[in-house]
């Protein structure tokens, strides 16, 4: 069984940040922000929502810039996932 979003909704992966600063101070897990980069792992397959025509412009396999507080955080089978509409992703990084 696996995550299959629907309409415009995509679920994400954070990507870890680093755990030190540039001057070499190690921070604990409550110090630091919470990650804005993402991999996309599934995408739903857009369509008409709200009377509007949604083409999905991300794929799986893409690494994402994301709103700070955007989407739903689950856990599936150890695993700690994201599930955002399209809309909340401000950039693909390449």
């Amino acid at each position: 069984m696996k995550i299959k979003p629907l309409a415009d909704r995509v679920v994400i992966k954070m990507v870890e940040s680093e755990e030190t600063t540039k001057s070499g101070i190690v921070l604990p897990g409550s110090a630091k922000e919470k990650p804005q980069i993402a991999e996309v792992v599934a995408v739903g397959p857009g369509g008409t929502i709200d009377g509007k025509e949604i083409k999905m412009e991300v794929k799986v396999g893409d690494r994402v810039l994301t709103s700070k507080y955007a989407g739903t955080e689950v856990k599936y089978d150890g695993q700690e996932y994201t599930i955002l509409r399209q809309s909340d992703i401000l950039a693909i990084i390449e």
